[in-house]
């Protein structure tokens, strides 16, 4: 049984339930029907298997974000194949380097017309790798470029992904009346979301235009109950002027990023509707959504989810035990069902990775009095001065209150003395009227004790992020 076969059987009970909704960009809506999904994605099947595509290939996919992406993923899935999303920035070396890192044997890129189909021989692919491979039944490969840019394949095999979406769904209860606003890149963006979604019966709604009044108006119109967004989308929503507002929804999730409290409370406000913040980690899943306590807790990633365990491990590879608070935290980590296979590169195994401990995600937490988790920032990201220790994310939220500041990156730079130093950089809410950085560092002594305030602030026009939308790491430290 795949995810696949999950989906042919909610098409076969109900045939003319909607699966996509897409905007026409000239105020008219697309449907796309179960029934007529299944049958695009069983051509392009079959055009794939007669092409060459064996059970267990690795085949990329290079697609526009839309329908056709959704089409072509599902055909790759159908043939057998193992899913692998390219990003749409791959472009050049970048695109070839990826392609030899992957160990494609196939490329799909969609076409007006449908696709064109490239076979590879990954000759870098050792036999013994490859048999593992093939035995996990893949079925979805990513490469995640993550704030630190390192790459490693995630892997999933078929059953992973079925024991991933049903966890999840215990949880979000999704299902045929649920009509989905989908805002996220799709390369990025895949399982716990549009397979999902078409797995348990719901219809996807295809914005033409990510901007704040094209997507209201396509979320009126589709009678959207399920906004699933980043901060970055979430905020363009709360900011968003017009009388439009989403009178069917049920569920805002806003994951990809931290989401900050601010943003929240003005969604909050314009909407008359939460959002909850939610922990999704390709290696893992859904593991912790705040379901429970958006409207009181914004900034909490919430609690986590039935089917997992969530834990957290001290320096001393201990869990943490006692209270916990953002001074007194711990790595965050996890166990549960749906969790990755393996790495394709360097080639590890689940055991390899997930035993003793879990899941390790990077992340450092803490636990609320009712089980809440939160967020303090990244062990790659703490920032030990005169042993004192913190994390740039903690700074970056000061910076990011204040109204002349549009976004903001806080690192560590080495100090004779000291050990280490924070500074930042931070964009200008407008251009033409950059903060003063005087201003900026009483802003911050007034939220912050002396040793987290940046000694250095430099305001420029941008900041780099990955594709996936998060803050860019170890750029500004190699300047």
């Amino acid at each position: 049984m795949t995810v696949i076969d999950r989906i042919r059987e909610q098409a076969s009970r109900a045939p003319e339930q909607p699966a996509l909704l897409v905007d026409d960009g000239q105020g008219g809506i697309r449907i796309v029907s179960a029934a007529e999904l299944v049958g695009i994605f069983e051509v392009h099947a079959k055009r794939l298997r007669a092409e060459g595509v064996r059970p267990g290939d690795r085949c990329g996919l290079v697609a526009r974000q839309g329908r056709g992406f959704i089409e072509l993923a599902l055909g790759i899935l159908a043939s057998d194949a193992c899913l692998v999303p390219i990003p749409d920035d791959h472009r050049g070396v970048v695109f070839d380097a990826f392609l030899e890192r992957a160990k494609l044997h196939h490329v799909v890129e969609e076409e007006d017309s449908g696709f064109a189909l490239r076979t590879r021989d990954p000759a870098a692919a050792k036999a013994a790798e490859e048999a593992a491979f093939r035995a996990l039944r893949p079925a979805y490969l990513r490469f995640t470029s993550g704030t630190t840019s390192r790459r490693k394949g995630v892997i999933l095999g078929h059953d992973t992904l079925l024991a991933r979406l049903a966890a999840a769904n215990r949880a979000l209860c999704i299902g045929p009346p649920d009509r989905v606003l989908w805002l996220l890149p799709m390369a990025h963006h895949f399982v716990v979301s549009i397979l999902l979604y078409l797995r348990y019966g719901a219809a996807i709604l295809l914005p033409a235009s990510s901007l704040a009044r094209p997507v209201l108006e396509l979320a009126n119109r589709g009678a959207a109950t399920v906004v699933y967004a980043s901060p970055s989308h979430i905020r363009l929503l709360a900011n968003d002027v017009s009388s439009l507002g989403f009178p069917n929804l049920r569920l805002a999730i806003s994951t990809a990023d931290g989401l900050r409290a601010a943003v929240a409370r003005r969604f909050a406000e314009r909407f008359g509707f939460p959002v909850a913040q939610a922990l999704g980690i390709i290696e893992v899943g859904l593991p912790v959504a705040n379901l429970a306590a958006a409207a009181t807790k914004p900034e909490a990633l919430g609690q986590p989810l039935p089917d997992y365990a969530v834990w957290l491990r001290g320096d001393d590879g201990q869990p943490v035990s006692g209270p916990t608070s953002p001074e007194r935290s711990g790595e965050i980590c996890i166990r549960g069902p749906g969790m990755l296979d393996a790495y394709l590169d360097p080639w590890l195994t689940a055991a390899e990775i997930l035993e003793p401990d879990g899941f390790r995600t990077g992340d450092q937490g803490w636990f609320d009095a009712d089980g809440c988790l939160f967020l303090v920032g990244r062990r790659a990201n703490r920032i030990s001065m005169a042993g004192m220790k913190f994390f740039a994310e903690e700074v970056e939220a000061v910076l990011d209150a204040h109204p002349a500041v549009r976004a903001s990156r806080v690192f560590a730079r080495e100090h004779a003395h000291l050990g280490e130093i924070p500074v930042a950089e931070v964009v200008p809410a407008d251009p033409a009227r950059p903060p003063d950085p005087r201003a900026l560092t009483a802003f911050c002594r007034e939220r912050l004790p002396a040793y987290k305030i940046p000694r250095e602030l430099r305001v420029v026009d941008e900041i780099a992020r990955t594709s996936s939308g998060k803050l860019r790491r170890g750029a500004a430290e190699a300047d």
